[in-house]
């Protein structure tokens, strides 16, 4: 069975780095998902693209807990999600990469948990550190490996979309502690959490948010850099594979059995 997840993001669509893949479509009680199953240097994998082939799911969209339960019930353990970003901040630069460790939530009407009461019950998730600190570490590693600028640590802050920010919220997120601004990583690491999966994010700096950058912000924009990119980020999950081979020494798959869960 798989043990390790890949969700690609804006940019992503074809997981290249795998061999002897095939597709399948996964049914999970929330909703089908398309994934690709193949190997890596004798790993097995799973591969969703978040917004489909094509970039047909905007984000607010996406069925963010059929695509966790999929990975979850074909046996992954640890996900690998790539999202494209803005910079709140000049020293964070398009074309970097950062490794977020925290986020502010500021999604309006997405499905944010896998328990709603009734036969699920309630589940109070503990999300004092969401991103895995060892999947994080994994990916730094490979990235000063292969000569890659990474920063490990920023807090991502997760918009509705589909629309860019305006220059005064991307003003407030700053004052609040945001490094990053992106649409798509919650509830994504929340459902993982949930779930007991380990979950890291590569967040790759597209541009500099609104206000900041003298630019009009464009989806086109964000789609150059990624292109410029791809070759890049897949090596980077490629290298950092060899770093997730071990135990899970941390806290995410103990998180859902601390007494969390109760009741409704």
């Amino acid at each position: 069975m798989p043990r390790i997840g890949l969700i690609g993001g804006t940019g992503i669509y074809n997981p290249r780095l795998m061999e002897q893949t095939r597709e399948m479509v996964e049914s999970t009680p929330y909703g089908e998902a398309r994934v690709v199953i193949g190997k890596s240097d004798g790993e097995e994998l799973v591969f969703i693209t978040r917004h489909g082939a094509k970039h047909s799911v905007p984000p607010h969209l996406v069925n963010y807990r059929a695509n966790i339960m999929a990975l979850k019930q074909l046996g992954v353990e640890i996900i690998i999600a790539t999202a494209a970003v803005g910079s709140l901040h000049l020293d964070r630069k398009p074309g970097e990469y950062v490794l977020a460790d925290q986020f502010l939530d500021f999604t309006k009407t997405r499905k944010t948990s896998f328990f709603e009461g009734n036969e699920q019950g309630v589940l109070h998730c503990d999300m004092t550190v969401p991103y895995c600190p060892l999947v994080r570490t994994a990916i730094e590693t490979a990235g000063q490996e292969i000569g890659l600028k990474i920063h490990n640590g920023g807090t991502y802050v997760c918009t509705e979309g589909p629309r860019f920010e305006t220059a005064a919220e991307i003003e407030m997120f700053k004052m609040l502690g945001g490094n990053l601004v992106g649409m798509t990583s919650v509830p994504e690491v929340c459902l993982a959490r949930e779930l007991g999966m380990c979950y890291g994010n590569i967040s790759i700096v597209t541009n500099h948010a609104a206000g900041i950058s003298p630019n009009i912000l464009t989806h086109a924009e964000v789609v150059e850099v990624m292109k410029n990119s791809t070759h890049d980020v897949r090596y980077l999950i490629k290298e950092s594979l060899k770093y997730l081979g071990g135990p899970r020494d941390c806290d995410c798959s103990r998180i859902s059995k601390q007494g969390g869960l109760s009741e409704s």
